[in-house]
């Protein structure tokens, strides 16, 4: 029987009540083992403070140590506080760069699915600024390669994968950019000798994604972390899971944070949480 952990996140926030209401939800398969790691009492909900962070950090802690010793087939990370980890010297900008370092993973990318769009991204936690000189052609298809074995995965044999340019009209030849023509085309035709998929494009971003929601696309491979998340979150909130690429194991988690000013109130969607988990489970 596939074992399934789920890592508490923040306690102060509303993971363990998602968690609650996800795992008492008839939506949950079958045929599953389940736990849930972390320290309930240490959080009072909707005040997060350094022992609230501590105990979600020993959470990943216990979930990375039972990956590795083969006790676990699959983890669900519950949200936490990035701020409140970094006060106790957590020198990651996410859960998904920590899971990466744990393992040893330097190929490992971000990867957003719902019910409409699935949307891999070229660079995460990056100020916008810094962006431009991310990208390379090597990076881009590496992300893409990544996005297409997770569809491959899923039973899509030969992924259709959109490939978002960076600027406005996708450069419009030149006028608005050149990262188009200089670092994304050249990814493209790298990423279609690859046999991994199709992949199109550059394409231009602000149209790109009503195309894959109608579902011509298979997934959109955005440049930048907002430029993929926004139109998910407007069409997917409810449904969205975020998924750890190139992990020996997989890491999946609900695409919302802690949401400490609503913790305890019993407001909280289990939406999210509980795709995190069927996807969990299916991919374990």
């Amino acid at each position: 029987m596939p074992r399934i952990i789920i890592t508490l996140g923040d306690p102060a926030g509303i993971g363990p009540e998602v968690i609650d209401l996800a795992l008492a939800s008839a939506a949950i398969p079958h045929g599953f083992e389940i736990e849930v790691l972390g320290d309930r009492s240490a959080g009072s909900p909707g005040k997060p403070d350094a022992r609230s962070a501590a105990a979600a950090l020993a959470a990943l802690d216990e979930a990375v140590r039972q990956l590795k010793n083969g006790s676990a087939d699959a983890v669900v990370t519950g949200p936490v506080s990035k701020e409140g980890l970094q006060t106790l010297g957590f020198p990651f900008p996410g859960q998904t760069e920590y899971f990466a370092d744990a393992f040893g993973v330097t190929d490992y990318g971000m990867l957003l699915t719902g019910a409409t769009l699935s949307v891999g991204l070229a660079t995460i936690h990056e100020p916008l600024a810094k962006v431009p000189t991310l990208l390379t052609p090597k990076l881009i298809e590496r992300i893409g390669l990544l996005t297409a074995g997770f569809l491959q995965r899923r039973g899509i044999a030969q992924p259709r994968i959109a490939v978002a340019g960076l600027n406005p009209h996708a450069g419009e030849n030149g006028a608005f950019g050149d990262e188009e023509t200089r670092i994304i085309q050249p990814a493209i035709d790298l990423l279609n000798q690859s046999n991994a998929g199709v992949f199109s494009g550059p394409a231009v971003p602000d149209a790109i994604f009503r195309e894959a929601a109608l579902g011509r696309y298979d997934a959109v491979l955005a440049m930048y972390h907002d430029q993929g998340l926004i139109p998910l979150k407007l069409l997917d909130f409810d449904s969205a899971v975020n998924v750890t690429l190139g992990l020996p194991k997989p890491r999946t988690s609900p695409d919302h944070g802690t949401a400490f000013a609503i913790a305890g109130k019993n407001i909280a969607s289990p939406s999210s949480m509980i795709a995190a988990i069927r996807l969990a489970c299916e991919l374990a």
